[in-house]
């Protein structure tokens, strides 16, 4: 079969329209792909039945801050040994009820039994001493009291003598040199008797001086004594109150020093609520404070009384004086959710506090924006918080519904679809 001539002309048309048709191709995929570029990425979608939506409100928010504490007693009392020694027995256990007088352990320190002993013998001593110096003071001040009794009577009858010499001499049966010499015997007498007085005055004055200097060792003796005593009678340990006995320190056998903490007491119809408050929030708690103390059995109202001045692992540590009645099963360690109430704020804009949410912060939030389900990422300035609430200050209206549950998942789209 002879071969059959192709125009070239033919060809070079053909050529021309395959190059166009592939120039056509490459400027539409060109076109396609600037167009796709520009265009948004499409919404993901979002399980609504997997979050938590809430809608601007506008009125009246109260501030509180939460947290989780304990009931603890307000009375509690650590028992201190007063003397080193060692515990020979451990009568009362943790839990036990106790009452002022109930011996909770026994300490043994046979250096102060002995110091006991010479302190009392040291006391008996020195009264002794006291008693016999009375009875010999007494000697001397009746021998004393004797001689000016004997002067004053000698007087007595030189003052008669003298009477009588001097009816004599009036009559002339008495010389004038024998009614002065009776003179003389009765002014002599006088001046010794006064004497005698002054005297014994004296002697009362240096013996009472005396005395009170060994009355002054006695009690010193006696001090020394009564604190001796007093040291070994607390051997035997004792709350000197009522409460509930919480812990026992030492072990029998061990060895304790003057000050060592031997025993724990609390009152324990006395408790009160230490909470810990997020540092954050802690901030505005201040003593006087409302409070209410929930022990999942009943709320007790109560107070703030105390505020820690710094920080632990991140809380801080509130007490709360409780002011209404305890509800059973309130016992102390129990576990409490505390809420405080800080101020109320009139006339506002807030919503439910979204995840992660700071007061006085700006933050981005889904907005839900048609009945559609679609949710556009806003900017929402808040305020003032609480523990559910937080103030809105701008980027939300009244009546808006966002979602309040942590959307961190899609932090890089500012639109999503709830389906």
């Amino acid at each position: 079969m002879p071969d059959i001539a192709r125009d070239p002309a033919i060809l070079r048309r053909k050529k021309i329209r395959h190059a166009g048709y592939a120039v056509v191709a490459v400027i539409l995929l060109i076109a396609v792909s600037v167009v796709l570029a520009r265009m948004d990425p499409a919404a993901p979608s979002v399980d609504r039945d997997t979050l938590l939506f809430d809608t601007v409100k506008r009125g009246p928010l109260v501030r509180q801050v939460r947290g989780l504490g304990t009931l603890v007693p307000e009375d509690t009392r650590w028992i201190p040994s007063q003397t080193g020694g060692r515990v020979e027995r451990i009568l009362l256990q943790p839990g036990a009820v106790v009452d002022p007088d109930s011996v909770i352990l026994e300490l043994s320190n046979p250096e102060l039994e002995q110091q006991a002993v010479n302190g009392r013998l040291t006391l008996e001593s020195a009264q002794a001493t006291l008693d016999n110096l009375r009875a010999q003071l007494r000697t001397e001040l009746i021998s004393q009291q004797a001689t000016a009794a004997s002067l004053e009577a000698e007087l007595e009858l030189a003052r008669v003598q003298l009477e009588a010499d001097e009816e004599q001499a009036a009559l002339g049966l008495l010389s004038e040199l024998d009614l002065k010499r009776s003179r003389v015997n009765a002014a002599t007498l006088e001046k010794r008797v006064s004497l005698e007085s002054q005297r014994l005055a004296a002697v009362k004055d240096s013996n009472d001086a005396r005395v009170r200097v060994q009355e002054s060792a006695v009690n010193q003796t006696r001090a020394a004594y009564e604190l001796l005593a007093s040291q070994l009678a607390a051997l035997k340990v004792r709350p000197g109150f009522t409460g509930v006995l919480q812990v026992v320190e030492p072990e029998v056998g061990a060895r304790v020093g003057a000050g060592a903490n031997l025993a724990r007491v609390a009152n324990p119809s006395r408790l009160k609520a230490e909470l810990r408050i997020a540092e954050t929030q802690a901030r505005d708690v201040e003593v006087g404070l409302p409070a209410e103390i929930d022990t999942r059995n009943g709320i007790i109202q109560g107070v703030v009384s105390r505020k820690d001045p710094g920080a632990t692992n991140g809380t801080v540590t509130i007490d709360v004086s409780l002011t209404s009645e305890l509800p059973r099963g309130a016992v102390a360690n129990l576990s409490v959710d505390g809420t405080i109430q800080l101020e109320r704020l009139d006339d506002i804009l807030y919503v439910g506090r979204a995840s992660l949410s700071q007061e006085n912060s700006t933050v981005g939030l889904f907005k839900v924006v048609d009945d559609a389900g679609n949710a556009e990422r806003v900017q929402v300035q808040l305020g003032a918080s609480s523990v559910n609430n937080i103030e809105v200050r701008g980027g939300l209206l009244e009546g808006d519904e966002i979602v309040l549950s942590d959307m961190s998942a899609w932090d890089d789209y500012d639109r999503v679809r709830l389906r």
